[in-house]
This record gives C-alpha cells, structure tokens and sequence, in this order.
C-alpha cells in the first residue's frame, strides 16, 4: 500500500522532471522494507521449527497457536508502518518536486516510521526465541 502510494507520487514528478527519480525511488523504496522485515520473521520461524532440514515438527496446537501469535508484532507493525511510511514517503516526494536539494529530510522523516517496523522485528524474534517446542 505504501510503495504503491508513495510509486503514484513518484511517477507524477518523473515524469516531468526525469533527473529526480534516484531520489523518488529511495522514498518509494522505503516502504518495502516491511516486507523484508515479514521474511525474516518467517525465517526465523522456520528456523525454530527446523523445517530447513525437510522433517515437519510434531508440535502441539498450542505451541503452533503461540508460534502464530509471536508473529503478529512484525505483522501488525509492518502493515501499519508501511501504510504511514507511504503517506510520509508521498509528502517527502513533495520536497523533491519543490526543493530537490533537500530530499534527504523527507527521507529521514520517511526513515523514521521506519522503527516501529524494527521493534515488531524484534518483539517477534524474542517471542519466537521464548518458544519452547518440547
């Protein structure tokens, strides 16, 4: 939703200024890390339940239940911080239409939404660590 967004503000100012798009792109560029960010969490998942090695685990429902829940901060966080990271992406293609000499401001406004999406990383990663599979 966000690189989609912050992808129609940019294409707008691309097109009649073709020198801005390294710039355009590193704002709509932004917003795709959250799905990074959903990759790792499934990693890590799958590197608990060991499913690298092709053996499926028998683990109890519950443990699965918890498993599904410690995934939900990267789920949660990632959603909602990409939808708002688009918004803030979009204003900051607004700062490259008007003064391209200050881009990197609306890039660190961009980046800084971008921490919550690290702390449902992390907040992921420690539930699953806390899983006991036995």
């Amino acid at each position: 939703i966000g690189v989609g967004k912050s992808g129609q503000a940019a294409t707008g100012i691309v097109s009649e200024e073709p020198e801005k798009f390294g710039k355009a792109l590193l704002l709509q560029a932004l917003p795709s890390t959250q799905g990074i960010y959903g990759f790792i969490g499934c990693f890590w998942v799958i590197i608990k339940l060991g499913l690298l090695g092709g053996a499926v685990p028998n683990i109890a429902w519950q443990t699965g239940l918890a498993i599904c829940l410690a995934c939900l901060p990267v789920a949660i966080n990632g959603l909602v911080s990409a939808i708002f990271q688009g918004r803030v992406s979009v204003s900051g293609m607004n700062i490259v239409a008007k003064q391209p000499g200050e881009a990197g401001k609306g890039v660190i406004m961009a980046a800084m939404v971008e921490t919550y999406a690290v702390l449902g990383l992390l907040a992921t990663i420690l539930l699953i660590q806390g899983i006991n599979l036995s």
